[in-house]
Protein backbone atom coordinates (compact mmCIF):
# COMPACT_ATOMS: atom_id res chain seq x y z
CA UNK A 1 0.00 0.00 0.00
CA UNK A 2 1.39 3.38 -1.06
CA UNK A 3 0.76 6.67 0.64
CA UNK A 4 0.76 9.51 -1.72
CA UNK A 5 -0.21 12.24 1.12
CA UNK A 6 -3.15 13.48 -0.69
CA UNK A 7 -1.37 14.37 -4.15
CA UNK A 8 -2.94 12.21 -7.37
CA UNK A 9 0.02 12.35 -8.92
CA UNK A 10 3.84 12.45 -7.40
CA UNK A 11 5.07 14.98 -10.17
CA UNK A 12 8.11 17.29 -9.18
CA UNK A 13 8.14 21.15 -10.56
CA UNK A 14 11.79 21.65 -11.34
CA UNK A 15 13.57 25.09 -12.31
CA UNK A 16 16.00 25.45 -15.73
CA UNK A 17 18.49 27.97 -15.94
CA UNK A 18 17.57 28.46 -19.98
CA UNK A 19 20.66 30.85 -21.44
CA UNK A 20 19.73 31.02 -25.07
CA UNK A 21 16.57 32.28 -24.00
CA UNK A 22 17.39 34.50 -21.09
CA UNK A 23 15.30 32.99 -18.64
CA UNK A 24 14.68 30.61 -15.90
CA UNK A 25 11.51 27.93 -16.54
CA UNK A 26 9.63 26.36 -14.22
CA UNK A 27 8.57 22.79 -15.82
CA UNK A 28 6.60 20.01 -14.80
CA UNK A 29 6.61 16.69 -16.70
CA UNK A 30 8.00 18.59 -19.43
CA UNK A 31 5.78 21.30 -19.69
CA UNK A 32 6.55 24.93 -19.15
CA UNK A 33 4.52 26.73 -15.92
CA UNK A 34 6.38 30.02 -16.04
CA UNK A 35 9.41 31.61 -16.16
CA UNK A 36 11.65 34.45 -14.69
CA UNK A 37 13.45 36.25 -17.63
CA UNK A 38 16.71 37.73 -16.88
CA UNK A 39 20.11 39.48 -18.53
CA UNK A 40 23.25 38.91 -16.92
CA UNK A 41 26.52 40.85 -17.06
CA UNK A 42 29.80 39.91 -15.67
CA UNK A 43 28.35 40.24 -12.09
CA UNK A 44 24.87 40.65 -11.97
CA UNK A 45 21.75 38.78 -13.01
CA UNK A 46 18.91 41.95 -13.89
CA UNK A 47 15.34 39.87 -13.14
CA UNK A 48 13.10 41.78 -16.14
CA UNK A 49 9.76 39.67 -15.48
CA UNK A 50 8.39 36.77 -14.15
CA UNK A 51 4.88 35.21 -15.43
CA UNK A 52 3.28 32.14 -14.51
CA UNK A 53 0.35 30.47 -16.56
CA UNK A 54 -2.47 32.18 -15.11
CA UNK A 55 -4.38 28.77 -14.93
CA UNK A 56 -1.71 27.72 -11.87
CA UNK A 57 -1.58 30.99 -10.02
CA UNK A 58 -1.92 30.50 -6.45
CA UNK A 59 -0.19 26.93 -6.07
CA UNK A 60 3.00 28.66 -5.11
CA UNK A 61 4.97 28.09 -8.89
CA UNK A 62 5.98 31.89 -8.88
CA UNK A 63 7.75 31.63 -5.17
CA UNK A 64 9.48 28.21 -6.40
CA UNK A 65 10.68 29.62 -9.54
CA UNK A 66 12.30 32.79 -7.69
CA UNK A 67 13.92 30.33 -5.18
CA UNK A 68 15.32 28.08 -8.17
CA UNK A 69 16.69 30.73 -9.70
CA UNK A 70 18.06 32.62 -7.24
CA UNK A 71 19.11 29.45 -5.73
CA UNK A 72 21.03 28.87 -9.26
CA UNK A 73 22.55 32.72 -8.75
CA UNK A 74 24.15 32.19 -5.84
CA UNK A 75 25.62 29.04 -6.46
CA UNK A 76 27.33 31.14 -9.31
CA UNK A 77 28.78 33.92 -7.07
CA UNK A 78 26.84 36.35 -8.47
CA UNK A 79 24.21 39.03 -7.37
CA UNK A 80 20.87 40.32 -8.24
CA UNK A 81 18.88 43.66 -9.39
CA UNK A 82 15.66 42.43 -9.46
CA UNK A 83 13.88 45.04 -11.38
CA UNK A 84 10.74 42.87 -12.24
CA UNK A 85 7.90 43.69 -8.73
CA UNK A 86 7.27 40.02 -8.42
CA UNK A 87 10.94 38.92 -7.38
CA UNK A 88 11.32 42.35 -5.49
CA UNK A 89 8.56 41.56 -3.35
CA UNK A 90 9.45 38.11 -3.08
CA UNK A 91 12.89 38.99 -2.05
CA UNK A 92 11.53 41.23 0.29
CA UNK A 93 10.03 38.29 2.16
CA UNK A 94 12.98 36.38 2.32
CA UNK A 95 15.52 38.08 4.38
CA UNK A 96 17.65 35.25 3.61
CA UNK A 97 18.12 36.06 0.20
CA UNK A 98 18.58 40.10 0.57
CA UNK A 99 22.73 39.41 0.69
CA UNK A 100 21.99 38.70 -3.04
CA UNK A 101 20.67 41.94 -4.05
CA UNK A 102 22.79 44.43 -5.86
CA UNK A 103 21.61 47.41 -3.98
CA UNK A 104 21.83 45.76 -0.48
CA UNK A 105 24.29 47.84 1.54
CA UNK A 106 26.72 46.19 3.44
CA UNK A 107 27.76 43.21 0.92
CA UNK A 108 31.33 44.48 1.51
CA UNK A 109 32.58 40.76 1.92
CA UNK A 110 35.82 40.46 0.00
CA UNK A 111 37.47 36.95 -0.77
Amino acid sequence: MTHDHGSPKATTTEVVDVRERQRYEARRDGAVLGHAAYQETDQLVVFTHTEVDPSLEGQGIGGLLVRGALDNVRRRGLAVLPICPFVQAWMTRHPDYADLDYRSPGSTVTD
